[in-house]
């Protein structure tokens, strides 16, 4: 994808109509552009009679995103117990094993796949433009993964906001890259200097861990985590599903509510990223309470077709301004 619609012609929809974050009709597709005059902008090509009209549409600048995972059994089985268990008890021993040592069951990322990736496109003045579910409704781990980095790429690189991501999130998704033979020279980016590199941990220009943000870098924890944050700002939180519910879920077949879960995840992920531009000052806290009421009318009007945000609306508590007189 290296020239914009205008350079490629008519044939271009095409070669491009399968990309996997591109959201189309049977009559439209979506163009990343990326010649540097357009770099935030794409090209929405829909038919009017016999000839195509081009439209100019905003593309998003951030992708802000979570990941839910769940274990391999079959590694596990191979690598941590050398066969010696089979693959329809090592689950459930690894976690045995992991709880009588640490006090938690959660299995360490380098043995899980992920089955789940929700992604918010978000513009360069922050506002959302939606939020979509890779792979769906196959939820096959190694497309997902394919369709993570190819979207990325395809929208020009956007910055990636996620919360602790980079302690989990992104090394998970490195790992399954590795696995299914997947090549992302962009974001690995081995002939530039360190300190360029997407992956260097204080790149902020590539990939905003709020996290990090929010404990200087891991000088300090940051109990409660997602749920605390969302909490402060009055938003739902972790609602009926916690992550550690999620291999349960999954071994349960419940793979529409980790899903849902998943989009909630995004949600809170997305206005603790807007009360952190406001921390930053790279946006006022006016036009953060706007963007948060146009977000609010957005989740209402999708959950017509996505049932579990009008449960999120349901938990919804409204942030209380303390530099503001109530209304009486």
């Amino acid at each position: 994808m290296e020239h914009c619609a205008s350079e490629r012609g008519a044939n271009a929809p095409r070669s491009l109509a399968l990309h996997p974050l591109y959201f189309y009709t049977p009559e439209e597709v979506l163009l990343p552009c990326q010649t540097a005059r357009f770099r935030r902008k794409s090209l929405l090509l829909t038919p009017n009679k016999s000839r195509l009209t081009v439209l100019m549409s905003e593309s998003p600048a951030y992708f802000v995103f979570d990941i839910e995972s769940v274990a391999d059994p079959k590694l596990i089985s191979k690598v941590h117990y050398n066969g010696k268990v089979p693959e329809d008890k090592a689950i459930e021993e690894f976690r045995k094993e992991l709880f009588e040592q640490n006090k938690s069951d959660f299995i360490p990322y380098t043995f899980q796949i992920p089955i789940t990736v929700a992604i918010a496109k978000v513009t360069e003045s922050f506002s959302l433009l939606d939020i979509v579910v890779l792979d769906e409704p196959e939820f096959r781990p190694h497309e997902i993964c394919h369709k993570f980095w190819r979207g990325w790429l395809a929208y020009n690189r956007p910055i990636l906001v996620s919360f602790n991501g980079r302690g989990f999130d992104i090394p998970m998704l490195e790992l399954a890259a590795f696995r299914y033979g997947i090549s992302v020279p962009q974001w690995f980016a081995m002939e530039t200097g360190t300190y360029e590199r997407p992956r260097y941990r204080y790149n902020t220009k590539v990939h905003i861990d709020l996290h990090d943000i929010l404990t200087n870098n891991g000088a300090t924890r940051f109990n409660g985590g997602l749920n605390l944050a969302a909490s402060l700002l009055g938003k739902p939180g972790k609602m009926d599903t916690q992550g550690y519910m999620v291999q349960d879920m999954f071994d349960q077949g419940r793979l529409s509510e980790i899903n849902d879960y998943c989009r909630c995840d995004v949600l809170d992920s997305y206005f603790v990223f807007l009360r952190t531009m406001v921390l930053v000052g790279k946006l006022s806290l006016e036009r953060e309470q706007q963007i948060v009421k146009n977000t609010r009318d957005w989740i209402g009007q999708q959950s017509v077709k996505i049932p579990i945000y009008q449960q999120y609306l349901n938990n919804w508590g409204d942030w209380e301004n303390p530099f503001q007189k109530p209304v009486t």
